[in-house]
């Protein structure tokens, strides 16, 4: 089947490529970019007056399969990532069972292709078990199809047991990815320390709960010469440990998350569920820090760390509540409404850290738009305004605290390998 994406503005941050152009796509690759290109047999999809982009790739999310059906699946995963623009996606192993050897690698990667809307790529536990005791079988996990590791939900307390694995996963060469925290200073802390926990009356989860270990880790990254990539960075000082790391040639990417640079502590007021997170929503001079990092290049990537839980997960005592929220099909448009309509980031340094830096961290051949690559595109009108409405996500579960929100840049056309799984902003 051939496809032409016609008279799109197309950005590209590998090439450079920014420019109103078409894309001839046919057997699921991109055969041709250019201008006027013959439509002779071609399915058209008019692209005028809205921007082309690669599909976007996540780094960090919770696809809640095998074990945990009844927050979301694989199925209701994917199609809530390809509403959100995203193409491929990589989910952590915080699964029951834990993605923690071969079977269970294997399960994600057979599931995903007969039930994915969306390329999905597992991410392996770095112990076994989650339990930060025993390493997992590293090498086993790579050659499975494992695109990097984590304990995700947990932090590596073990300090040694932490070196050892960066000094495996460099063999290996792969990442892994570190969830920051002391969960001696969490000390069962509820939400960010500070004015609103007092006044709430919540126990607070100090900012340096995260920023001791990001500092523990970017020591141990340097000292084994290995990388490491740190997850959901949330704190002003968290950046600049990062970007002082950087400059000392540590070898160290970092993500942020759409609500650290777009909610504040405050939206835990009148005990806000959707709004608990983990690590806690900050400051907004955290936030001002995040945004700085995005457009300085300290921070990498925006994943959405996508985490969905049933309503009676959510619908009771904060302190009961589970930590996150859902996130495909609100991040890009956070992402559009927040940091590019601003003028804090342009579109192309956008689709740097949605699709092409979140590809390299994880060494997939994606995030780029050029001839030869899988025609994995998503296009949406930069202009377009819309509400959010919980009601209407795929996703199974419906814990954002972003309902009713007016956003930009809602993805209109989802195309996965040559093929258009979401059209005029719906599932195919």
């Amino acid at each position: 089947m051939k496809l032409l994406i016609r008279n799109g503005h197309v950005i590209d941050a590998k090439s450079g490529l920014d420019k109103v152009t078409d894309i001839l796509v046919e057997d699921g690759q991109i055969i041709e970019i250019g201008d006027r290109i013959d439509s002779t047999g071609c399915e058209i999809i008019e692209a005028e007056g809205m921007y082309v982009v690669p599909g976007l790739v996540d780094a960090h999310c919770h696809l809640r399969d095998p074990g945990q059906e009844y927050k979301e699946d694989i199925e209701s995963g994917t199609r809530s990532a390809a509403k959100g623009g995203f193409t491929s996606v990589a989910c952590m192993p915080n699964t029951s069972p834990v993605l923690d050897n071969e079977a269970m690698i294997k399960y994600v990667i057979n599931k995903a292709k007969s039930d994915g809307m969306v390329n999905v790529y597992p991410i392996g536990a770095l112990s076994k078990g989650l339990k930060g005791e025993e390493l997992s079988e590293i090498g086993e996990l790579k050659f499975a199809g494992a695109v990097a590791l984590s304990d995700d939900g947990r932090p590596v307390n073990n300090s040694s047991l932490m070196k050892k694995a960066l000094q495996y996963a460099s063999m290996f060469d792969i990442t892994i990815i570190s969830h920051c925290e002391d969960l001696d200073l969490v000390d069962e802390g509820l939400m960010n320390e500070g004015y609103y926990s007092s006044i709430l009356g919540l126990k607070g989860n100090p900012a340096p709960a995260e920023e001791v270990m990001i500092a523990r880790d970017l020591i141990l990254a340097e000292y084994t010469r290995a990388t490491v990539h740190i997850a959901h960075v949330s704190t002003e000082l968290g950046v600049d440990l990062i970007r002082n790391a950087k400059r000392r040639g540590v070898s160290v990417t970092a993500e942020t998350c759409p609500h650290y640079f777009s909610l504040t502590d405050m939206a835990c007021e009148g005990f806000n569920t959707n709004a608990k997170v983990n690590p806690p929503l900050r400051t907004q001079k955290d936030v001002d820090a995040i945004i700085e990092g995005l457009k300085d290049g300290t921070i990498d990537i925006i994943s959405t760390d996508h985490a969905p839980h049933h309503l009676d997960e959510k619908n009771v005592e904060f302190k009961q509540a589970a930590n996150g929220m859902v996130g495909f099909e609100t991040a890009f448009p956070l992402a559009i409404t927040c940091l590019v309509k601003p003028g804090h980031l342009s579109l192309r340094q956008l689709v740097s850290k949605m699709c092409l830096n979140p590809a390299k961290m994880l060494g997939l051949n994606k995030g780029t738009i050029e001839v030869g690559f899988s025609a994995d595109l998503m296009i949406f009108n930069i202009d377009e305004k819309f509400t959010v409405d919980i009601t209407r996500l795929e996703s199974k579960s419906k814990n954002s605290p972003f309902h009713g929100y007016e956003l930009y840049g809602q993805p209109q056309y989802t195309i996965v390998g040559g093929n258009p799984v979401v059209r005029a902003g719906q599932i195919v």
